[in-house]
């Protein structure tokens, strides 16, 4: 009786668990990838319960209450401002709506933060719109209402003009994936522009739509420079205040936890929202744009400038005169971008490394305990880097300080902090918070070549590794390179894990833009970042350059 079970065991065995060093390899690097997140999962009943009850009895509710009034405004607008745009330049031409089309994506290069700080110059009372105002009526400052820019709305407001490119980017590729004998059918069933958009194009178009709405939604929850510097209480300024303020690592990880909820929450209401309808694409003949003309072009034109000039040209234009004539620049300004760029080349470098095995791995074991482990790895794109940066310090503090007792004990010296005060540790987050970024871009790659390939070069004699070096990195040299230079951008923008992790004396673009800001120098502030905002430029143009061929087959179309 016991030989059946024995051999059922194996076989599960045999099934799940790698077969290979490849795989085993693949797992650990998944599991201490993971550690951050574990590390504030156990944190939620552990150390002392006075400061959480503090915050319980005093800030938590209005963390809860802001947290959830910005993912709704912040929701609403993306879908305001990216589903409407994305539908005018993919199934309409008029004055603009070609150079539109990619003028759209470009307030994804400006982080919320630097954004917040350019109008914060520009509308705050000393700023020279309500100067203008003043000396244009004669009105004292009082006799007037105005926006007030530093407040909860004023956070929605700057949120939603950097991150609703991820509903235009997704809902336009879906809109232009779409056949024309959708709408044509439409149309022969009696049915008007409106309805056909309402009742058939966006609801298959709901997928992405819905897939843009998430991503936004999780950078909304993630932002810190933002709703800090607009003095707004949120999650994330919550855990920065308990950690630096009361000085309790277990307080802020069980804050970081209740964040923790929020993000999986999310997750899941999206996956269950949709849980009974499939969607099907019919790739037949793509749609011909149509052309508006008059009034309908106008304000075409009107609906899709508003967003670029509002979330890239005015702020880019402030920014650049601020750095022109105004702006003091910092006497160790190019130790700043220097310490910025190779910290963001050696994260790319590293999470690239990473996604490379990791992929391959996925590709080559084909088990399923490999695949689970990849995607747990990539969970950290989904978290805040206030999360991470928690979850990152609590072990490698504990790791420090077990070292630090070994070698007092054994060797009689003082070897000071290894990894929680260097940038083992800011490296370390930033591979677990980008990891995902880069890991995508390869497993497309991946996905282009032919698992003949891999077969012939295992024939040949080829160890598992040498097939990725020697066969699959040159071929998907374009899709490493893109993974390589997007998360170099996402780490130049980085900056709550870094404000927590980074080393004694250590600066960045990003912490000098935000230590400016904070001291209220917001024209000094200016040439860091718009440094920032201009290398934020390259993986819009990646983008740009991926959808092109989408963006225009349905103008090619008309023209033949």
């Amino acid at each position: 009786m016991l030989q059946p079970l024995r051999q059922a065991f194996i076989r599960c065995y045999q099934f799940i668990l790698p077969n290979n060093s490849l795989g085993v390899v693949s797992l650990l690097t998944a599991l201490v990838l993971a550690m951050p997140v574990i590390v504030i999962l156990l944190h939620i009943f552990a150390g002392s319960f006075s400061v959480w009850q503090h915050l319980w009895q005093t800030v938590l509710a209005d963390y809860v209450t802001n947290s959830f009034l910005l993912v709704l405004g912040v929701g609403l607008g993306v879908l305001l401002l990216g589903v409407p745009t994305a539908w005018l330049t993919s199934i309409y031409t008029f004055p603009g709506s070609r150079w539109l089309s990619w003028a759209l994506l470009l307030p994804l290069a400006f982080p919320a933060y630097i954004i917040a700080y350019t109008y914060t110059g520009l509308l705050d009372p000393a700023g020279p719109v309500q100067s203008s105002i003043r000396h244009i009526t004669g009105a004292e400052y009082g006799d007037y209402w105005f926006f007030n820019i530093r407040s909860l709305p004023g956070a929605i407001v700057m949120l939603a003009l950097v991150l609703y490119p991820y509903v235009y980017l997704l809902a336009r590729t879906a809109f232009l994936d779409q056949s024309a004998s959708i709408v044509e059918a439409g149309r022969i069933l009696g049915h008007g522009k409106r309805h056909i958009m309402l009742r058939l194009v966006l609801p298959m178009a709901r997928p992405a739509i819905i897939a843009g709405l998430t991503l936004a939604l999780m950078e909304t929850l993630a932002d810190f420079g933002t709703v800090q510097y607009f003095g707004v209480s949120a999650f994330t300024t919550g855990i920065y205040r308990t950690f630096y303020g009361f000085g309790d690592t277990a307080a802020a990880a069980q804050l970081a936890s209740v964040l923790l909820m929020f993000v999986i929450c999310l997750i899941v209401m999206e996956r269950y929202s949709r849980r009974k309808i499939n969607y099907h694409t019919n790739r037949g003949r793509p749609s011909v744009k149509q052309a508006l003309v008059g009034k309908q072009a106008a304000i075409a034109t009107v609906i899709c400038s508003l967003p670029f000039l509002l979330g890239f040209l005015i702020p880019a234009l402030v920014l650049l005169y601020w750095t022109l004539s105004e702006a003091v620049i910092d006497d160790h300004f190019m130790q700043l971008a220097w310490n910025s760029f190779y910290l963001a080349f050696l994260a790319a470098l590293i999470a690239l490394s990473f996604s490379l095995i990791l992929a391959y791995a996925k590709r080559y074991s084909m088990k399923p305990v490999v695949s689970a482990s990849v995607n747990l790895a990539s969970m950290g794109y989904a978290l805040p880097g206030t999360i991470i940066a928690i979850g990152v310090i609590i072990p490698f503090s504990w790791l420090d300080h077990q070292l630090i007792d070994l070698a007092y004990q054994w060797l009689d010296m003082d070897i000071g902090l290894l990894f929680s005060g260097t940038l083992v540790a800011l490296l370390f987050a930033y591979t677990v918070r980008f990891l995902a970024v880069s890991l995508g871009s390869v497993d497309s790659g991946l996905a282009k070549i032919k698992l003949n390939l891999d077969h012939a070069a295992r024939l040949a004699g080829r160890r598992p590794l040498q097939v990725l070096k020697d066969v699959h990195v040159p071929m998907m040299r374009r899709s490493a390179l893109t993974a390589l230079l997007i998360v170099f951008v996402d780490v130049l923008k980085e900056l709550p894990a870094t404000l927590i992790l980074r080393p004694f004396d250590f600066n960045t673009l990003a912490i000098r833009a935000y230590e400016l800001a904070s001291d209220e120098r917001l024209i000094d502030a200016a040439p860091a970042s718009l440094l920032i905002v201009l290398v934020g430029l390259i993986p819009v143009i990646i983008l740009h350059r991926s959808i092109s061929h989408s963006a225009y087959e349905s103008a090619a179309v008309k023209s033949h």
